[in-house]
């Protein structure tokens, strides 16, 4: 395919997006539907699509209108290429310019270019201070790929060595002692020797970095409550491999994954269902990854950006602090529980814990951390709380916890 193509694939893909649909789904029928196209036309059709999503408000502006092709416009000029040479109508290229579309907006509101939901843009503000500017103008742009090292299994000099030899630069993150960040071929990695072997994982440094925050020892029982695709459970396991782990989740579905990449690592995690959970006696450490607004990893799911309205919000909310009470009748006496997000929101991070401490005397916070992009990868936040039982009576009966994360 032309560049041109390329750019006309995109805006079909906009276009659908815009009224709704989801980006992922979208461009895989896409590729389903045009065979024709190599892996290099679907890359370049993907990066252009999630470019545009990260500055959708911004390419909109530019553009002159809230569609495929004005967003496609307008994400060009950004760029620093003229639409002209690609708007050109030869072969599958989009049809030229019009000379309305030639006139180039100039967008002045400074919420609108750093690509802020006009709605969520006080309390963004609010919550990141000086920072917002540069947060949100670091949202914008593709977050980098990190890679855990399974520390359990090799070191840093080595991974970087094995990756090395499947053309796969990387070097060393500091904001975890596990983390390198790919300097070249991105794509290569899930096909190389060290990820199929189980020595490097797909994880951002951030996560990371509170994953490395979050105590454990060992013998232990280690429950990993909100588990997903169980990243922060192989995370732990790496680095305290003589702990007991399981993993839970409401949708069992996205765990499917989890015992193919816990036998690569040589981790063992014991999937547990929501009854064999309410039958089992308290754990060690508790951890909570609870479902967000994401706003903190907008980089890698910028649609998330733009489909989160205030009722969502509300109902995250209502649900975390649902979850903080579930998983607080799961601790053992004297245990841990580790809360945490990918979100920049106050409302969802040390206001959460804050409600939560206000109703629960035998809870004691002793860390709190919070990252944004500004710190090299995601956004995130971090809760590490220990339950005192001299303090006052448990805050909930565990048997009669009902909830399921």
């Amino acid at each position: 395919m032309t560049p041109a193509a390329r750019v006309s694939a995109a805006i079909a893909v906009l276009d659908q997006v815009i009224a709704g649909a989801s980006a992922e789904r979208v461009l895989t029928t896409w590729a389903r539907q045009n065979r024709f196209a190599g892996s290099g036309d679907r890359a370049a059709i993907r990066d252009h699509v999630f470019d545009a999503l990260r500055r959708l408000r911004s390419c909109a502006a530019l553009g002159g209108a809230m569609s495929g092709r004005a967003v496609m416009i307008g994400l060009l000029r950004q760029q620093g290429t003229d639409p002209d040479t690609l708007f050109n109508g030869i072969s599958h290229a989009p049809r030229p310019l019009s000379d309305d579309e030639r006139v180039i907006p100039q967008p002045t509101d400074a919420d609108t270019l750093l690509d802020c939901p006009a709605w969520l843009a006080p309390q963004l503000h609010m919550d990141l201070g000086a920072d917002f500017a540069p947060v949100m103008a670091r949202l914008q742009t593709r977050a980098p790929v990190f890679l855990r090292v399974n520390l359990s299994r090799s070191t840093i000099a080595a991974a970087r060595a094995a990756l090395l030899r499947d053309g796969i630069d990387t070097r060393p993150a500091s904001l975890s002692p596990s983390a390198l960040e790919v300097l070249s071929n991105p794509r290569r990695v899930q096909h190389s020797a060290p990820y199929t072997s189980g020595l490097v994982e797909l994880q951002d440094v951030a996560s990371q970095a509170i994953s490395d925050a979050v105590p454990v020892r060992h013998a232990q029982r280690v429950l990993d409550l909100c588990a997903g695709g169980g990243g922060k459970s192989l995370a732990l396991a790496a680095r305290c491999p003589d702990a007991v782990y399981y993993a839970h989740d409401r949708d069992p579905g996205r765990m499917t994954d989890l015992p193919a990449r816990a036998a690569r690592a040589g981790a063992r995690v014991n999937l547990i269902s929501p009854d064999a959970l309410a039958a089992a006696d308290g754990f060690d450490v508790v951890v909570v990854d609870a479902p967000c607004s994401g706003s903190g990893a907008w980089r890698r799911a910028p649609q998330g950006k733009w489909l989160l309205t205030p009722a969502g919000l509300q109902k995250l909310c209502e649900t975390q602090a649902m979850l903080l009470r579930h998983a607080a009748s799961l601790v053992a006496p004297g245990g841990t529980l580790a809360y945490m997000t990918c979100s920049l929101l106050d409302i969802e991070n040390a206001a959460q814990i804050g409600e939560f401490i206000s109703d629960a005397s035998d809870w004691r916070v002793s860390v709190q951390r919070k990252l944004t992009p500004l710190d090299g990868g995601d956004g995130f936040y971090l809760a590490v709380l220990h339950h005192c039982p001299a303090a006052a009576p448990p805050l909930v009966k565990r048997r009669t916890a009902k909830m399921e994360s």
